[in-house]
């Protein structure tokens, strides 16, 4: 399967792009390294081309309380 990529946009910064693509902030490392190129980077300019890494969901140490699950 060919790897995602997502075009950034004007102030997207890895910690957002990591809960917006891959479902959490935590998988921030994961973004990251798929990227070495862009690792200094914080906040990112507009038209930036990221490789979004497949990741498979381990299940939680924490399950979310009933009120928490959709």
């Amino acid at each position: 399967m060919a790897a995602k990529q997502y075009t950034t946009s004007q102030g997207d910064m890895w910690d957002q792009l990591a809960k917006n693509l891959l479902g959490s902030e935590l998988l921030m490392g994961k973004l990251i390294a798929a990227n070495p190129a862009h690792s200094s980077t914080v906040i990112f300019s507009a038209g930036v081309v990221l490789t979004v890494p497949e990741v498979v969901q381990q299940p939680s140490m924490f399950p979310q309380p009933p009120w928490k699950v959709s």
